[in-house]
C-alpha cells in the first residue's frame, strides 16, 4: 500500500512538472513587439488621457490602447556620463542593454567596441526583424538597433550599417542623408539598398503591391515627401503615410515571411519633436497616434495571445510637462481648438509677412490666431495677454527675418508665444525645451510580460528581460 501511495505521488509530481514545463515553454514568445514613444513621459500619457475625457465632458482618465496592459512599471533613463540622456544613448540602452555616452549609437561609452541589439539576436536565431518609425530610418532610436557609430549625426554611415545588419524590413519617412559628406564617389543610399537585394517601396499602396515578391524591403514615403518625418497627426492630409499603416504593413510582411517568428521595433518619434517645441496640442495628438499604432499590434496579439509579447515604453521624457499651473483645474480640452502644429502656424505667419512684403497689420495676425487657435472667437483673451502678443508682433514679427531654427523646424517667435498662451490657458506647463531626467512609464502584455513587473527598472533591464523571456541568450 505504501509503495502504491509513493507511486501515485510520483506520478502526480511528474504530471505537475510536465505541465509546468509545458507552460514554461508556452511562455516563450514567438512574436516580440517593442514600441517606443520617443519623449513620452508619464505626464504626456496622463495629459492625453485627461484631454480625451475633458473633450467628452467628463473628469477622469480615458484609456489609451496600452494604459490598460496588465503589467506596468517605471524606467530610469540616465546615460553613462549624464543624468539627462539623449536619444542616441537612450536608444542604445533600450536596444543593447548597455549604457553609453550621449550622442553615441551602438557602441560602448568610450567607443572601444560595438555593442549589439536584441534585434541582432533575433536575426541570429532565424527570426524576421523589422525596424519602423515615424521619423527617418537613420534617426537615433531606430539606428540604435542596427548601427555602430560614434556620432548620431553620421547619417550616411548609419544607413550603410543598416545594409550590413541585413534586417528584413526598414520603414519610416526616408533617409536624411543619401550621399556621403566625406566621399563624393560613394554610392547613393537607395542604390546601395537595391544592390543588396532590398525592394524600395514608396507609399502604402506601393508597399502592398510589392511585398509578396520582396525578399527584403525598405518602406518609405512617396517621392517628394519630407524625408525627415511623417506629417504630424494634427497636420495630416488625406493620402499621407501614417505610423499605423507602417506598423500594419510591417506585421503583414514579417508574418508571411518568417515561420520562426519575428521581432518588430516601432518608434513614435514625433512625440519628442512636439515636446521640444512645447506644443501641447500637437503632442497630445502624437500620443494618440502612437496609441493607434499600438492598437494595430494588439489586433495581432488577440489572434496570437500565447505567442506574442508587447512592450511599450519611452527612451526619455521631453519638455518637463506639468499638468496644472495654478489652482485645482485643468482645461486641456482647449487644446482641441488648435488646428495645426507650431511648425505650420509659423509657416503661415512667415508666408503672410513675405506675401505682404512685411506690411502686415496686427488685425491680420489676430485673424490668423482666431482661425488657428480660437483666440478671441472661442477663447477670451485678456487685455494684458493681447498686449503681450502685440509687443512680440512689433518686436520680432515686423523684422526682416525674425524666424529662428528650432530643434527640428523653423519657428516664428510670435507663433511660439501664441502657442504658449494656449498651453497656459489649458493649464499645461513646461520646464524646458530639452529632455529631462525623470523616469518614464513602461507597459507590457502577453507571453512573459510578468517578468517586467516588480521593482522599478533601468532602461538597460528591458532588453535583458526580453532575452530572458524569449530564450535568445
Amino acid at each position: 500500500m505504501k509503495n502504491i501511495t509513493c507511486f501515485c505521488v510520483l506520478i502526480l509530481f511528474l504530471g505537475i512538472y510536465s505541465c509546468s514545463v509545458h507552460e514554461y515553454k508556452g511562455d516563450r514568445p514567438k512574436y516580440v513587439f517593442f514600441l517606443i514613444g520617443d519623449g513620452m513621459g508619464s505626464s504626456q500619457v496622463t495629459g492625453t488621457q485627461f484631454y480625451l475625457t475633458e473633450r467628452a465632458g467628463r473628469i477622469g482618465l480615458d484609456s489609451l490602447s496600452f494604459t490598460g496592459f496588465p503589467v506596468t512599471n517605471v524606467v530610469s533613463t540616465y546615460s553613462a556620463f549624464n543624468a539627462i540622456t539623449c536619444s542616441a544613448a537612450a536608444g542604445t540602452a533600450l536596444a543593447t542593454g548597455m549604457r553609453t555616452s550621449n550622442g553615441t549609437i551602438g557602441k560602448d561609452a568610450i567607443h572601444s567596441k560595438d555593442v549589439y541589439s536584441i534585434a541582432v539576436k533575433a536575426k541570429e536565431r532565424g527570426m524576421g526583424v523589422g525596424i519602423a518609425t515615424s521619423v527617418s530610418i537613420d534617426h537615433a532610436t531606430p539606428a540604435s538597433f542596427y548601427a555602430h557609430q560614434p556620432s548620431r549625426s553620421m547619417y550616411y554611415e548609419i544607413a550603410m550599417d543598416a545594409i550590413k545588419a541585413d534586417f528584413d524590413l526598414y520603414a519610416g519617412s526616408g533617409f536624411l542623408q543619401t550621399r556621403s559628406l566625406t566621399d563624393s564617389a560613394a554610392p547613393e543610399v537607395y542604390c546601395c539598398f537595391e544592390e543588396a537585394g532590398y525592394t524600395v517601396v514608396r507609399g502604402y499602396d506601393d508597399f502592398n503591391r510589392k511585398r509578396e515578391g520582396a525578399s527584403k524591403m525598405v518602406f518609405v514615403q512617396e517621392a517628394g515627401a519630407n524625408p525627415f518625418s511623417l506629417s504630424y497627426a494634427i497636420d495630416r492630409q488625406p493620402g499621407d503615410l501614417t505610423l499605423s499603416e507602417i506598423t500594419r504593413g510591417a506585421i503583414d510582411y514579417l508574418f508571411q515571411k518568417s515561420n520562426r517568428g519575428f521581432f518588430l521595433m516601432v518608434e513614435g518619434g514625433k512625440i519628442d519633436w512636439a515636446c521640444h517645441s512645447n506644443d501641447g496640442a500637437t503632442m497630445v495628438k502624437e500620443v494618440m497616434d502612437f496609441s493607434d499604432a499600438v492598437e494595430v499590434v494588439l489586433e495581432f496579439y488577440r489572434q496570437h495571445p500565447k505567442e506574442t509579447l508587447i512592450i511599450v515604453t519611452a527612451d526619455h521624457e521631453t519638455g518637463g510637462v506639468g499638468l496644472g499651473t495654478r489652482g485645482y483645474e485643468l482645461n486641456l480640452k482647449l487644446l482641441s481648438l488648435q488646428q495645426h502644429s507650431l511648425d505650420i502656424l509659423s509657416n503661415r505667419l512667415i508666408n503672410l509677412r513675405e506675401n505682404r512684403e512685411g506690411k502686415v497689420t496686427w488685425e491680420e495676425v489676430k485673424e490668423v490666431f482666431s482661425e488657428e487657435l480660437g483666440f478671441w472667437s472661442k477663447i477670451e483673451i485678456m487685455k494684458e495677454e493681447e498686449e503681450a502678443l502685440k509687443q512680440e508682433f512689433e518686436r520680432s514679427y515686423l523684422q526682416a527675418s525674425p524666424a529662428v531654427w528650432g530643434m527640428y523646424a523653423v519657428v516664428e517667435p510670435l507663433a511660439q508665444q501664441a502657442v504658449r498662451l494656449l498651453n497656459d490657458k489649458a493649464q499645461m506647463g513646461w520646464t524646458t525645451l530639452e529632455h529631462t531626467g525623470t523616469r518614464v512609464p513602461m507597459y507590457a502584455i502577453g507571453a512573459g510580460a510578468w517578468r517586467f513587473a516588480g521593482s522599478p527598472l533601468n532602461n538597460t533591464d528591458i532588453p535583458r528581460i526580453i532575452v530572458e523571456a524569449t530564450g535568445w541568450n
